[in-house]
C-alpha cells in the first residue's frame, strides 16, 4: 500500500522551498559565471564552484542570502581578482561593480595591514577579506553577501 496522497503533497510542498532556493542558486551561479567568463562547477551542499583559468577560485554559497566567495594563491591578488569579484558581487548585492570594487579592495588592505579578518558593512550588504601570506594554497580569500534581514 502506498502512501497516503496528502502526505506526499505534504512532502513535495515541503520540499518546493528547497528545490526554488537550488534553482535559483544555479540561475545566479550561471549569471555569474558568464559574467566572469568562468564555467559552472559542481554542486556540494549550498555552494556551486565557477572554474576559471588561472589561480582565482570562485564559488557561490546560497543560504538566507547569497554570498559568493574569490580565492587566489597569488602572493598578491591580480586586478582581475577584484574586478571579477566586483562583477560577480554587482549580481549578488545589486550595487555597480563600480561602487563594489573600491570597498572590496578596502578591505583586502585592511585585512593585510592588521593581519585580521576585515570586515565592512554597506547599505544592507557586506564585504569581508581574510589574507595569510604564508600560505601556499590560499593567500586572500574575499567574499560579498547581503545581510540576511532580521
Amino acid at each position: 500500500m502506498g502512501l497516503p496522497y496528502g502526505l506526499i503533497l505534504g512532502l513535495f510542498l515541503g520540499l518546493a522551498p528547497t528545490v526554488a532556493s537550488a534553482d535559483s542558486c544555479d540561475d545566479l551561479t550561471r549569471q555569474i559565471a558568464a559574467a566572469i567568463g568562468g564555467k559552472v562547477g559542481r554542486r556540494s551542499g549550498p555552494s556551486i564552484d565557477i572554474r576559471l583559468a588561472g589561480p582565482i577560485k570562485f564559488d557561490v554559497t546560497c543560504r538566507a542570502e547569497p554570498i559568493v566567495q574569490a580565492t587566489s594563491s597569488e602572493p598578491t591578488p591580480s586586478a582581475a581578482f577584484f574586478r571579477d569579484l566586483s562583477a560577480a558581487s554587482e549580481l549578488v548585492v545589486g550595487e555597480s561593480a563600480s561602487s563594489v570594487e573600491p570597498i572590496i579592495a578596502n578591505a583586502y588592505r585592511t585585512a593585510l595591514s592588521e593581519r585580521r579578518k576585515s570586515f565592512i558593512q554597506q547599505n544592507g550588504w557586506s564585504a569581508s577579506c581574510y589574507t595569510d601570506p604564508a600560505s601556499s594554497t590560499m593567500r586572500t580569500l574575499c567574499s560579498v553577501g547581503r545581510i540576511p534581514p532580521g
